[in-house]
Parts: C-alpha cells; structure tokens; sequence
C-alpha cells in the first residue's frame, strides 16, 4: 500500500488558496478515476483506489496544515506503513509555479506541515513532493504569511489547471518507480524550456 498525503486547512475559508495546493492535486487526482473522499477512521478524509494493481490511499488531514502529523501518524500505526511508503505533497513559495522538487529525505524548509510530519514520525526520511507556488517577487518573512493563505489568482488557476497531469504523472511515477527515477524525470519546471532547466538545481 502507498499514502499519498497532501497539506492543506480544511473548510471553505482556505480551499482555494496556495497552502491548500496539496488537498487540491489529491482532489483533481480522485475526480479523474470519478473517485470521492469520505471520512476516515481519524482527523483526515480518505480516498482508496488501485494505481497499477497497488493500492493507493490518498489522504487529507483535517487537523490545520500545521498539526498534520498526528493524522499521518496514526495512520501509518493503522496500516502497518513504513515511511518509503508516504509521499507527502505540499507547496512551497521559494519554487516558481510549475516547478516540482521530490526529495526522498530532508529538512523541513520552514514549512510547518512537514514539519510536524517529521516530528510526530521522529524522522526526516520522509518522501516528499514540493509544487511551487511561488512568483518573480521576492517576499519578506512579513508578507509570505500573507502570501500563502490567499487564494490563487484567476490565470494561476488556469495554469493550475494545465499543470495538473503533470502532478497527477509525478504521484503515479512514486507509485510504481524508484523514486530516484520520480526524481530524474519530474525535479524540473514545467513552465519554462529544456534550456532554463538544465540550469536549474
């Protein structure tokens, strides 16, 4: 079994904004096998599905973004799950939208849902997928508070939307490969030419 687990604050309030990029690839990822979530056996809501003849539980914690491991936590104690087995998704400011950086282990970055990921599991080795949200602007501490909960601009959803299959490969690649081959083929932007990228690292 793989959990895919994807960072966000539940209610109306949040849905459409950055920090919510995570519940937002997971619910596009559902939608297209005409999936839905229910509630789980904890804090989250839960998606199974098959991806490969594996199976796939996608996950969204309702804890508040930065509370997220105790949900991720006590389903991996469920489930009997080892930590190569979770992929997390998150957003990340510092990258440009279209960007994605998985990463096998790591620091948190400053990103208080991982974080709090790797407290509650007392590990860094925890997979995790980064998609970018961020923009040419350079933001001080102050503003990228501000920056993350509001909400995705109308052409940012339109190239939200154009980006989705490629997240959407990124998780099925998880899945089923290595995640060096994940890494290899999907640590890159998908905005920008083969040029610009291979000056990217």
């Amino acid at each position: 079994m793989k959990l895919i687990v994807g960072l966000g604050n539940p209610g109306v309030k949040y849905e459409n904004t950055r920090h919510n990029i995570g519940f937002l690839i997971l619910d596009q990822f559902a939608a297209n096998r005409k999936k839905n979530f229910k509630a789980g056996k904890g804090d989250w809501y839960e998606c199974g599905l098959k991806v490969n003849g594996e199976d796939v539980i996608l996950m969204k914690p309702v804890t508040y973004m930065n509370n997220s491991g105790s949900a991720v936590k006590e389903f991996c104690e469920l489930h009997d799950l080892k930590n190569e087995d979770v992929l997390v998704i998150y957003d990340d400011f510092q990258l440009r939208l279209g960007m994605i950086r998985v990463r096998k282990k790591g620091s948190d970055g400053g990103h208080n849902g991982i974080s709090d990921i790797m407290y509650m599991m007392n590990t860094e080795e925890i997979p995790r997928m980064r998609a970018g949200i961020g923009n040419e602007e350079i933001l001080s501490k102050d503003e990228f508070i501000d920056f993350v909960l509001s909400d995705f601009s109308k052409d940012e959803f339109v190239i939200l939307k154009k980006l989705m299959p490629e997240y959407e490969k990124c998780i099925i690649s998880f899945i089923t490969e290595d995640i060096k081959v994940t890494m290899n083929n999907f640590n890159r932007s998908f905005l920008i030419s083969g040029k610009e990228n291979s000056e990217i690292k």
